[in-house]
């Protein structure tokens, strides 16, 4: 067993921009109008509380907002908008806490320049046959909001221009001049509106993104475009091999995937005018394909608890893709666990993955500073003396590292309490018990509150009276803990000792 020692400082004040709750991706935003996606979205909410949801299909046919009516007697043609659809969508996020993240995309059929679709659900995405067209269907959609739901507040939602328009699935022949036409008119189409929203691109992929970003920048700087933000996403496993329903990838090393977003943050100071701009992240997960089985892994959960720990260096946010499972780029999903992108599988049963979202937003619950990060943890101090953290062992291939003990001394006296939350392969696996049961497709009832039930972090508790804590952690464990100061007010004549017969 491997043995990592912390010695804490409590005069070390480590940079740490945990905004793990800033935002969080879905699947297209009309798969907001069912039920299971609204329970899979509740249970994320309660526990981790994001700020902000960011889809695609905005503009889909099948949120119907751009709509041509003829006139059956006359042949003359009428543009209306349809808000039915996205006024649903918007109060049920908004009815939980959340404000959305706009992602101006893909084309409405009637407006498209052409008919390639991406997806099982057909989005669109060629540009439009006419620019005043999807222009003046921004700022309608822009006013309704702002109508409904008020001015000041619509303008603080982020405002990004397409998605991933260096790959030619999502943007026809992934034509760079013509993705900068679009992000110019739609820019100064959602300025126009009101100068307070904010608007950022290009929301590259891996592969071409350095490629991409400088473009961008280089055309901002000579056409003179104030950007707010700049968008790119982050995947970190290697290229699929597909067998049946499933595409099995391997990890990337994470150390490279940090080197690769830093040139985005070089590139963009590289210009003295966007130097220190915001970078969004707007989506990440190890693999970018919603039927790789690591996803539903106690391994995803703690590769991300790393991801985490460190994709605040250099930018401002990092939305996971996605909250939950009810998604259909490559159709409906035949099994609960079946590689899909979310945090929470179908039948609202979380996975690891859930909980390091939660482990690390509780790093951020109360006054607190960091006081340690390393490869194996993230540390915070609490204004009241207490401490939280937390712990993972993240391995690219089972027995790559064994069991690590991290000890920690707290160098602090008195009486504590450490409680500690464990998500591992023993505690914590949904998808072994899953795998026992004989891997169902369609889980009873029965099956799936028993799911339910292994899907929750082991607790445990100890009274320490000097504050040196060893925590084992297995291979692809994450471990939260709080380490508080105990003051013990025991009720007149109880006798705990007594109570559980300690002579």
């Amino acid at each position: 067993m491997k043995t990592h020692n912390i010695s804490l400082n409590d005069n070390n004040t480590i940079p740490f921009n945990n905004n793990v709750d800033f935002c969080v991706g879905t699947g297209r935003m009309g798969l907001a109008l069912q039920s299971e996606y609204l329970k899979q979205l509740e249970l994320c909410q309660k526990y981790i509380g994001f700020k902000h949801i960011r889809g695609h299909g905005l503009f889909c046919d099948d949120m119907a907002i751009y709509q041509k009516r003829t006139d059956r007697v006359t042949g003359e043609v009428t543009i209306e908008y349809n808000f039915t659809y996205i006024d649903m969508v918007m109060d049920s996020y908004i009815e939980r806490g959340l404000e959305p993240f706009l992602e101006l995309g893909f084309m409405p059929y009637a407006m498209a320049s052409g008919e390639q679709t991406i997806f099982y659900w057909k989005g669109n995405t060629t540009p439009p046959a006419d620019y005043e067209e999807w222009k003046k269907m921004i700022q309608a959609l822009l006013r309704h909001l702002m109508a409904r739901y008020g001015a000041d507040r619509v303008v603080t939602w982020p405002v990004e221009v397409w998605n991933e328009p260096n790959l030619p699935g999502f943007w026809y022949k992934a034509d760079m001049d013509e993705y900068f036409k679009l992000f110019t008119e739609s820019f100064y189409a959602v300025k126009a509106v009101d100068s307070r929203f904010r608007v950022g691109g290009p929301a590259v992929c891996g592969g071409t993104d350095e490629k991409w970003i400088k473009a961008f920048m280089t055309y901002c700087h000579d056409n003179k475009i104030p950007v707010d933000f700049i968008t790119r996403h982050h995947y970190t496993t290697e290229l699929p091999e597909p067998k049946g329903h499933y595409g099995y990838a391997e990890l990337q090393d994470d150390e490279a995937g940090f080197a690769n977003l830093k040139t985005t943050r070089d590139i963009i100071d590289s210009f003295p005018e966007y130097k220190g701009r915001e970078i969004h992240i707007t989506e990440f997960n190890t693999s970018y394909i919603p039927n790789c089985p690591i996803h539903d892994t106690n391994q995803n959960a703690a590769y991300i608890a790393k991801q985490l720990s460190r994709l605040g260096d250099g930018n401002e946010s990092y939305s996971y893709w996605t909250f939950g499972d009810i998604f259909e780029e490559q159709g409906v999903p035949f099994t609960p666990f079946h590689g899909g992108f979310g945090l929470v599988a179908n039948g609202c049963i979380p996975k690891p993955t859930f909980w390091t979202f939660a482990f690390f937003k509780a790093l951020k619950e109360k006054d607190c500073v960091c006081v340690h990060r390393d490869d194996f943890s993230v540390i915070v101090k609490c204004y009241d003396g207490a401490y939280r953290g937390v712990l993972f062992n993240r391995v690219n291939k089972r027995g790559d590292t064994g069991t690590v003990s991290v000890d920690i001394d707290f160098a602090v006296s008195g009486e504590y309490t450490l409680l500690t939350k464990r998500v591992d392969e023993e505690s914590c696996n949904p998808l072994k018990v899953w795998h026992d049961l004989g891997e169902p497709s369609y889980p009873s009832k029965d099956q799936v509150e028993l799911l339910k039930m292994s899907a929750w972090p082991e607790i445990q508790t100890e009274i320490l009276k000097k504050a040196d804590v060893k925590i084992d952690l297995q291979e692809n464990a994450v471990v939260y803990f709080e380490l508080n100061p105990r003051t013990f007010t025991p009720d007149c004549g109880y006798d705990y000792n007594r109570v559980i017969q300690v002579k």
